[in-house]
């Protein structure tokens, strides 16, 4: 397995007071969830409580996730809390999960728990609003397999009613009314003048939809916007871990997700994406002209 996460600080001196509540609501949430996994208490009883786990237990599960990943075998690569600011302020987070088999992205999975379930995302910040947390209509699960296609449905069990549905983006044209993109809340995470500037190349009227985390990539694969730009600062190396699940979400709703010099995210070297400038997500019409965009917008500033 491939985390985010470890345990050195919770290892060094001053940590042990959070490694020990860290172990209490692992066996809180172990004692809620599988209380009869022990062995059986009698002959003909139910099976015993599982028996808590050890502080030293816990952070070797947390260092589970110390893989390097690479071309060889299967990883999965595992984001607890994708958009800690998000999470912190209320917003926008995912928890995200995917897998790699042979270096390539085979499966994803994003629980978003502060995304509207049954309603598109209209304001600025991406927030679902008032209306819909007081009719709790707010959680997506999203998942997809490579050749299998994209779906989602509500993540909390008393909305099970919905049924999960299939995810497709469409294809619009350059120049679509009422087309939108998205891009990072964090200003420090995106150029946000250069993609305004792409989407006013490709005629977007609408103000950027900002989001935390991987909810983007959810929220694209089901219509919220049609767009996602990312463009970090050079000196910023993007891990696979911020990526992987989403990636194909999006691509099995028919997205084009890439690099800004159009090569397709390659999770194959490691614990770190190596990329032509940013990350493109969109349809492929739109895709393929924020493309011509960015080479454009390239020509004039080596020109400059």
């Amino acid at each position: 397995m491939v985390a985010e996460e470890d345990a050195a600080d919770l290892k060094a001196p001053g940590g042990e007071k959070m490694a020990a509540r860290i172990t209490a609501l692992v066996n809180e949430v172990l004692a809620e969830q599988a209380p009869g996994e022990g062995p059986p208490a009698a002959s003909g009883s139910p099976p015993a409580p599982a028996p808590p786990l050890s502080v030293t237990a816990v952070l070797a599960l947390i260092d589970a996730g110390g893989a390097e990943g690479g071309a060889s075998g299967r990883h999965w690569v595992l984001d607890p809390i994708d958009g800690t600011k998000g999470f912190v302020g209320g917003r926008q987070y995912a928890v995200c999960l995917g897998l790699l088999d042979g270096g390539a992205a085979v499966l994803g999975v994003l629980g978003c728990p502060n995304l509207p379930a049954s309603t598109r995302l209209a304001a600025i910040d991406g927030e679902a609003g008032p209306a819909g947390k007081e009719r709790g209509d707010v959680g997506v699960l999203f998942w997809a397999a490579a050749g299998a296609g994209s779906f989602a449905e509500p993540l909390h069990n008393d909305q099970a009613a919905s049924p999960a549905a299939r995810l497709g983006v469409g294809d619009p044209p350059p120049g679509t009314p009422g087309v939108r993109f998205m891009e990072s809340y964090e200003a420090r995470h995106s150029d946000f003048e250069l993609a305004a500037g792409l989407a006013r190349a490709l005629g977007v009227a609408s103000p950027a939809l900002r989001l935390d985390s991987q909810a983007k990539y959810g929220a694209l694969a089901r219509g919220d916007a049609a767009i996602n730009l990312r463009f970090p600062p050079s000196a910023y190396r993007e891990k696979i871990w911020d990526h992987v699940a989403g990636a194909v979400v999006a691509a099995e709703a028919g997205a084009v997700v890439s690099d800004a010099g159009g090569a397709p995210l390659d999770f194959s070297r490691g614990r770190w994406l190596d990329l032509d400038r940013g990350i493109v997500t969109a349809p492929p019409a739109l895709h393929a002209a924020l493309l011509a965009a960015l080479k454009e917008e390239e020509v004039e500033e080596k020109a400059a």
